[in-house]
Formats: C-alpha cells, sequence, structure tokens
C-alpha cells in the first residue's frame, strides 16, 4: 500500500546510519564489545555491603538518633546463641556445664566485648552486712541440686534474665555476645559468623542432647549478604536459561538467539561496571539488577529481529531487512527505552539508598541496551549467517480474531472492565505497610527460621531504646530522676506487646533491697542521692571485667540505657508504641529526659512509610514527564490524555489484586508504582502509535485502524509482556522479600497492563474518536509494529 506521506527525514538518517553500521560491521562490532570491556572492568570496584545501616540515608533522623545511643553505650552488634535442650529444661547438670562452656568460648569470638548468659549473670545478695556479687552458677558441674533450684528461681524472676535470655519456663536459654566491630573490612562479619557457626557444631557434636540456634544483628547483616549472593547466584543462571528458551522459540533462529543472547550479556556487564566506578555497595535489591536488565534488555533485541526476520520471509534480502527493520524500530525502542528509565531513575526519590542504587544500575543498563542494540546487534546480524524460509505469513490470525471480538463488543467491553478495574481498585486499601526486618527474608533461609524460633521461644528481637538524660554528672543517682525512669518503665510494662523492659531503675531497687538484708519491701527506688550513688559505686566496683555498667550508663553518669523488647508486632504497631513512649516523656518525664526512640525495628518501621510518600511523588513526576513524552511523540494532545488511562489502571489493579491476595506493603513494594510506569506505556505507545499511523498514513476509520494495530503489533506485544513477566517473575524465587514481592506485584501488573490494552484501551478509542473520517497529519508517524509488510 503507497503511504499518503514520504518518508521523514528522521527515516532517511536512519537508513543512511544502518547502511553506515552495515559497511563497517567489523569496526562497529570490535569498538563496541572494547568499550563494553572498558566500563565493565569497575566491577573490579563492586562490594557486597554487609550491614543493614546501608538501608537508611546517613542523615535519616533515626539512624542519628540510633548511632548517637550506640556511642554513648556498648554497640548493639551481636550474637545470640539459643540454647534448646531435649529434655526440655536448662537448669540441670546436664545442660549448665554447656551453657557455661559456650559462655567461656563465646569470649575467642572475634571482636567479643561482652558475653551475657544465665551461668555468669552477676547475682547480688546480702551476706550479714556485705553485699555479695557473683555469677548465678559457677561451676556447674559440682552444683548440687538445692543450688541448681536457686539459680532457677532467680533467673526466672529477674526482669534482666527473664523473656531475655531464659524463657518463661526455663526450656530455653541465650548467651548473648556483644561486638565491637572496628568497620575496617568487609570480611569482619563473615569472619565473626564463621567462628560462631563452629563453635556451634563443636558444642553440638560433643552434646547431640542440645541444639543451638543463632541470630542478632550480625546474623542479620550476614543474611542480607547470602541473599544477594544467593540471587546472583541462582536467578541470574535462572534467568538465562529461560530468556534463551524464549528467544529460541519467539526467533526461531540461532544467529538471532546469538545476537540477543550477547546484547543482554552486554548490557549487564556495563551496567554492572557503571555501577563499580560509581562506587555502589550491593546489596539484595540492587543486586536484582542484572535479572531485571537482562528481562528489559531483551525486549529491544526481539522488536528489531522479529522486524528483520519477517521482512526476510517476505523477499527481502538481509542487508535490505536490516535497514527496513531499524526504520521502523530505531525510533519506538529509543523512545519506551527512555521511559522505562525515567521510571526507574524515579527511585532515586526513594529514602532507601539500595533501592535508589537498583534505579540507577537498571536504568544504566536499558541505556546500555539501547546503544547496544541499535550498534552491535546490527553489526553482528550483517556478519553471520542468518537463514529463513521466504514464504508470506498471515497477518491476521488469533489477533485478528481478538480484534473483531472488540470492536463488535467494545461497549459490553468497555462497561465490565470498568467495573472490574472499580472493584479491584477498592482494596487498595486493604494494603497494610509493614516492614520486619526479619521478614525480609523467605522461611526457608536459617537466619528467619532461627529468629522466628528465638522469638516464639525465648525473645523478641524487635527494640525500642532511648537514651534517657539526667541533669547533670551523676545525675542517674536522682531520686526524683530515678522515680520518673521507674514510672517510665511501669508505663511500658503494661503497654500490649511489650514482653520486656530493662531499665536502670531495676539495678538500683535490687540493690535497695539488697542493702536492707534482701527485705523485699525495700525494693524501692532508695530515698537520697547518697545512697543510690554508694549502692552504685559498691556494685561496680564488685563486677569483673567485661560485665561492667557500660551498656547501661554513660560515663559520667549523666544518663542511662532504656530498652524495650516487644513481640512480632506489625511496623504501624512498633512506630505506634514508640510515638507514645516518646509523648509520655514529654507530658510526664523531667526536661531532660525526653528522647527519641531508636533501633533497627523503630528505623526500618518509621522508614516505610516515609519511603511510599517519596515514592508516590517520584512516581508522579516520572508520570508526568511521560506523559509529556507521549504527546509529543504521538503528535496529540487528546491520544496523549487518553494513554493516561492504561498507563495508570494497571498499577491501581495491581495494587487492588495485592491487597485482595496478600495486603502487606513492604519498602521492595514501594517501588513498584516508579518500575512499572516506565514498563507498562510501552505497550501503550506500540498500540496507540500504530493505531494513528493507521489513521494518518493509510486512511483507515476508527475501527479499521484499531484492527490494524491489533494484526501489526498485536504478536510482538503479547511475545514481550510474556518475556516482562517471566522475567520479573524469576524475582519471586527470590529468598528476599523485597525481591520477591516487587518481582511478583510487577509481573502482574505487567500482565493486567497488556489486558488493559487490548480490552479497555480499544473501546475508549471507540467511544472518543467515534466513526470520523481520519485525521491528516504532516510528517511521518511514529513506527511501532514489530511487523510491518509494506
Amino acid at each position: 500500500m503507497n503511504r499518503k506521506n514520504s518518508k521523514s527525514s528522521f527515516d532517511t538518517w536512519i537508513e543512511k546510519y544502518t547502511r553506515g553500521i552495515i559497511r563497517k560491521k567489523w569496526w562497529v562490532l570490535l569498538t563496541t564489545i572494547v568499550a563494553v570491556f572498558a566500563i565493565a572492568f569497575g566491577a573490579r570496584n563492586l562490594q557486597i555491603a554487609n550491614d543493614y545501616r546501608y538501608f537508611f540515608e546517613e542523615d535519616y533522623e533515626r539512624l542519628v538518633a540510633y548511632d548517637k545511643l550506640q556511642k554513648i553505650y556498648t554497640k548493639a552488634d551481636n550474637i545470640l546463641f539459643v540454647v534448646t535442650p531435649e529434655d526440655g529444661g536448662v537448669f540441670n547438670k546436664d545442660v549448665l556445664p554447656v551453657v557455661e562452656e559456650l559462655t567461656r568460648k563465646a569470649w575467642q569470638i572475634p571482636y567479643s566485648i561482652r558475653v551475657n548468659s544465665v551461668t555468669n549473670f552477676q547475682h547480688t545478695e546480702a551476706n550479714e552486712d556485705n553485699l555479695v556479687v557473683e555469677d548465678l552458677v559457677e561451676d556447674a558441674e559440682n552444683f548440687t541440686k538445692e543450688e541448681i533450684i536457686k539459680a532457677r528461681r532467680v533467673a526466672l524472676q529477674d526482669p534482666l534474665l527473664a523473656d531475655q535470655l531464659i524463657s518463661d519456663d526455663a526450656s530455653v536459654t541465650g548467651v548473648n555476645v556483644t561486638l565491637q566491630y572496628p568497620r575496617e573490612s568487609m570480611q569482619e562479619i563473615p569472619a565473626v559468623v564463621n567462628h560462631a557457626r563452629k563453635l556451634v557444631k563443636q558444642i553440638e557434636t560433643a552434646h547431640p542432647n542440645i541444639e543451638i540456634r543463632l541470630t542478632g544483628f550480625t546474623m542479620l547483616d550476614n543474611a542480607f549478604t547470602d541473599a544477594g549472593s544467593t540471587d546472583m547466584m541462582t536467578l541470574v543462571p535462572l534467568m538465562y536459561g529461560l530468556m534463551l528458551i524464549i528467544m529460541i522459540f519467539a526467533l526461531r533462529s540461532l544467529s538471532g538467539t546469538i545476537g540477543t543472547f550477547l546484547v543482554i550479556t552486554l548490557s549487564v556487564m556495563a551496567a554492572m561496571g557503571a555501577a563499580g566506578y560509581y562506587g555502589i555497595y550491593l546489596t539484595p535489591p540492587s543486586m536484582a539488577a542484572p535479572t531485571i536488565i537482562m528481562t528489559l534488555a531483551i525486549a529491544d533485541s526481539i522488536h528489531i529481529l522479529i522486524t528483520f526476520l519477517q521482512e526476510m520471509r517476505s523477499g527481502s534480502t538481509k542487508y535490505e531487512a536490516l535497514v527496513e527493520s531499524m526504520r521502523i524500530n530505531f525510533q519506538p525502542v529509543m523512545l519506551t527505552s527512555l521511559t522505562t528509565a525515567l521510571g526507574f531513575l524515579s527511585l532515586n526519590f526513594s529514602k532507601i539508598p539500595p533501592i535508589a542504587h537498583l534505579g540507577n544500575i537498571t536504568a544504566v543498563g536499558i541505556t546500555a541496551a539501547f546503544l547496544i542494540s541499535v550498534t552491535f546487534l546490527p553489526a553482528f546480524m550483517a556478519i553471520v549467517p542468518v537463514k529463513v524460509k521466504v514464504g508470506r505469513e498471515s497477518e491476521a490470525g488469533l489477533m485478528g480474531l481478538l480484534a473483531n471480538f472488540v470492536i463488535r463488543y467494545n461497549r459490553p467491553l468497555l462497561w465490565t472492565v470498568s467495573a472490574s478495574v472499580l472493584f479491584a481498585a477498592a482494596f487498595i486499601p486493604e494494603n497494610e505497610l509493614d516492614d520486619r526486618f526479619v521478614e525480609y527474608f523467605d522461611e526457608s533461609v536459617t537466619f528467619r527460621k532461627d529468629t522466628d524460633y528465638t522469638m516464639e521461644n525465648l525473645t523478641g528481637v524487635y527494640t525500642i531504646e532511648f537514651s534517657l538524660d539526667a541533669e547533670g554528672t551523676n545525675g542517674i543517682t536522682d531520686p526524683a530522676y530515678l522515680r520518673k525512669v521507674d514510672e517510665f518503665t511501669g508505663w511500658y510494662q503494661q503497654q500490649p506487646n511489650v514482653m520486656n523492659v530493662n531499665s536502670f531503675t531495676t539495678i538500683i531497687k535490687r540493690l535497695n533491697m539488697n542493702m536492707h538484708a534482701d527485705d523485699s519491701t525495700y525494693y524501692r527506688i532508695p530515698e537520697s542521692r547518697q545512697l543510690a550513688a554508694q549502692y552504685l559505686l559498691l556494685y561496680e566496683m564488685s563486677l569483673p571485667y567485661g560485665l561492667d555498667l557500660n551498656n547501661q550508663i554513660n560515663v559520667d553518669k549523666s544518663a542511662t540505657r532504656f530498652t524495650v523488647t516487644l513481640d512480632n508486632i506489625s511496623a504501624s504497631e512498633v512506630v505506634n508504641i514508640t510515638e507514645r513512649g516518646e509523648q509520655w516523656l514529654r507530658d510526664n518525664g523531667l526536661p531532660n529526659m525526653a528522647a527519641y526512640g531508636a533501633s533497627p525495628a523503630v528505623m526500618f518501621s518509621n522508614i516505610s512509610g516515609i519511603n511510599i510518600r517519596s515514592m508516590m511523588f517520584g512516581g508522579i513526576g516520572a508520570l508526568f514527564l511521560i506523559s509529556i513524552i507521549l504527546i509529543f511523540a504521538l503528535r496529540s494532545i487528546k491520544i496523549g490524555l487518553i494513554s493516561l488511562v492504561p498507563n495508570l489502571v494497571p498499577i491501581a489493579v495491581g495494587f487492588g489484586v495485592w491487597g485482595m491476595s496478600n495486603g502487606v506493603i513492604n519498602i521492595g513494594l514501594s517501588m513498584v508504582f516508579g518500575v512499572t510506569m516506565g514498563i507498562v506505556v510501552d505497550d501503550t505507545i506500540h498500540f496507540l502509535s500504530k493505531y494513528l499511523r493507521a489513521r494518518r498514513e493509510k486512511g483507515y476509520t476508527t475501527t479499521q485502524a484499531i484492527h490494524y494495530a491489533f494484526t501489526k503489533v498485536g504478536v510482538a506485544l503479547l511475545v514481550t509482556t510474556i518475556i516482562l513477566m517471566i522475567g520479573f517473575s524469576v524475582l519471586a524465587f527470590s529468598a528476599f522479600a523485597m525481591n520477591s514481592g516487587m518481582g511478583q506485584l510487577t509481573a502482574i501488573t505487567i500482565g493486567i497492563a497488556l489486558i488493559t490494552d487490548f480490552l479497555l484501551l480499544p473501546p475508549i478509542l471507540m467511544m472518543l474518536e467515534g466513526s470520523k473520517q481520519p485525521v491528516e497529519a504532516g510528517g511521518e508517524v511514529l513506527e511501532v509494529a514489530v511487523v510491518d509488510n509494506k
């Protein structure tokens, strides 16, 4: 069919450009490879981050508060050995010696500065006029039955041990190792973890009746590293295998499959090399970038190669087919690459650095994939032999039947699909923001299993910590200050989901009781500052090395550490109980006592809401830019505005479906809006551009143009959607919930996008465009179709 309009100057330039690549194919091939390898050389600088603090910006107020608290007191970096005897009892002559042995050997773990357990707990009691401070259990093998019974009673009654290092039925106990890392090497944490695991194996081998699990913040850090490394080793090869199968079936060409394989490999190399030059530390979210880049990069090659092979099957020579494929696909591939990159760049609005890193690495990979697809790929295909069977292919087939169905039933489809969209979107409020760092890991992950067991059987891992300032040096012995801290302790103990409150007043009240012949009526705050100071001095002088009070009081005794241990509750509940505690201090505490609650749980819980608000802002910005691009590219304000519907509907329906099926939105899912915004627009661009081409160039009516768009680009959209859904579904196999959830929701959204473009967009066009005559437009319309026989 003759074109109404002559070729645009851009088309002419693309044809000259492609012929130039064909003439200098070897030079282009080698130059591209050399350039990519030069960039990829930066990957040698890549390191895997093994500190959960990388998930927060350095100036994040909750992190600043937590770091300040850690500088004042002992660090919270720790490993907790959770000891479970088979017979269900810790306090017997078979188990206590093992706990004592583990406590002693735990001091040998690198960077350990403190070891706490029920055996070395510094128990105080009165002996006539003397204060006795000694290990609760010492030389356990020779303990009498009466001594064991006494130790059990003390452990279960002492607030510093109960629900901390001993379970309420004394069936499980813990040995907590506090660590002080110099932070000079990325190997410090792996060295500690390896030592701890060897110690566990040694103890369990010698004592088969004992089972030991490992948890704590050092194990959390290590779990982040393991999760990312596992994804890289498993998901990337899996993705390569799936892409290879898809390419074989989609292209039916060995040379085309090899060419595409090289394009996605070079794109990933360039992206990761650029990340290395930029100094990005790899985390589980950013380690998903290679899988995502492979998924998106293959689409560029598929569009170019399918058109190229289609042209050859129609009788064109190899070089003619390359020129025509580049002419048809260069602009749409460039445009879709631009919009997709914008979507990922919107992740820079995230308050979570690893998410911003994922966006930047992927955007670089997408850009590299476009450049390589329009340079290396045509040069490669010009060199290698390409064999196809010449013959006419049907343009209609299944897509023609689908087009007829949509055109015939456009009104029922419009109302049915619209009602379905509204129904699904109604479930968006069912989603709840929740970030529990333990649940970032799949239940198959050892850290997750061990930590879940710990929360169910021993103690919580989610805490809130305050540094409560007194007035001046030695101010913590002021009875007024101590009474307020004790009131704060009592208030928190009465709150729901609180397992334990560790307060300095517990020690002071116990010392007051001890110094009054262990009379329980004196388990209260001393009446005078002098008495409190004397008790504290006497107690500190009696403590052995490594078990002092530096973890609870600061150097000049002007502040104390206050720790609340929580049950396994949601992020919103953590935020609520933290804010209520902060408000209590402002309303009821002494002027100096007002403080921020701080801890990893508080940080992760608060950042979720902050992050999703910033991500919404970034996503809206990306949507605005993409809309401007569409209006410009489609040369129609009305069509550009119509395109917003199939771009927003998939996201709304996707989150609605998620609200129905799962309902938990974590940090990883908060980036789906920006990620999918740049991807789902691709189908809309392809469909509308083909529709407008038929209207403007071929003089088709609205229904004819819709039918033309279906038959010319429908199969290509179906193939690329399947590719994208499979690619993101691969992430669902990640043991890291941020990646798996993001992959699942993105795959769902992409699938909904295709349904929207097929079943909702055409009825909207028919409603708004009606049976109007074709609109003339100067110049060549943007070519998008994968298959376009002239």
